[in-house]
């Protein structure tokens, strides 16, 4: 990489975490917990979104904001269980920045949002750089990627504060240890929090929604 190149990063980058500061004080004005999930395409953060929010919306106010590259497809799954959302498409981009959050977040009521989510584009690469001006990352880990996924993208489990493993229902299906999965993520990073589920059969996500309910009670205690 050309001392160039690195320049222009770092100025990228720069950027959007000025922004991403504006918007984690706007978020943190209102008391919302935001979760910044990523992930490779196909892992199923679409689906364990929209149980999740069966699971909390008769509890905790929801909102959702959708990327990915082309369609509204995953944002309009979601619509169909009666929150709030916004859709993003990047056209292209590999990746949600914060310029993009901060505009999306204009037309949502932050003042009747608890918890909010932010479904980033499926790549483990580039989202794992930007800052979106969450609370914190959740990235997410299906069985069917393989035990070493963690070692082969640590940036992204490094940056995460809690790792999703899905689709755990899979499991007797293929060579996969579930435990050696964990190990190689808490070798990459120690403090990883982790929920082992499965959308389909609903293992794991009473545990999941229990600590997002805590995380959402702890964020109006402390701000």
């Amino acid at each position: 990489m050309s001392a160039e190149r690195v320049e222009v990063r770092e100025k990228v980058l720069s950027a959007n975490d000025q922004i991403a500061a504006e918007v984690r004080d706007q978020l943190a004005g209102h008391r919302v917990f935001t979760i910044n999930l990523i992930s490779s395409p196909g892992s199923g953060k679409t689906m364990l979104l929209e149980r999740t929010v069966d699971l909390l919306k008769g509890s905790l106010r929801l909102g959702v904001v959708a990327g990915d590259v082309q369609t509204r497809n995953d944002a309009e799954r979601l619509e169909r269980h009666g929150i709030p959302v916004r859709a993003i498409e990047t056209g292209g981009g590999c990746h949600l920045n914060a310029r993009q959050v901060s505009e999306s977040l204009a037309s949502l009521d932050l003042a009747q949002t608890d918890l909010l989510f932010i479904e980033n584009v499926g790549n483990l690469v580039c989202p794992s750089s930007f800052d979106l001006g969450e609370s914190l990352k959740v990235v997410l880990m299906s069985v069917t990627e393989g035990e070493d996924k963690p070692l082969k993208y640590p940036a992204a489990f490094r940056r995460a504060s809690v790792l999703v493993l899905t689709k755990v229902d899979l499991v007797p299906h293929l060579e996969f240890s579930t435990e050696t999965a964990i190990d190689n993520a808490l070798s990459v990073n120690p403090d990883l929090r982790v929920f082992a589920t499965s959308s389909y059969t609903g293992e794991g996500l009473e545990l999941w929604t229990e600590w997002l309910s805590e995380e959402v009670s702890a964020c109006k205690r402390d701000s």
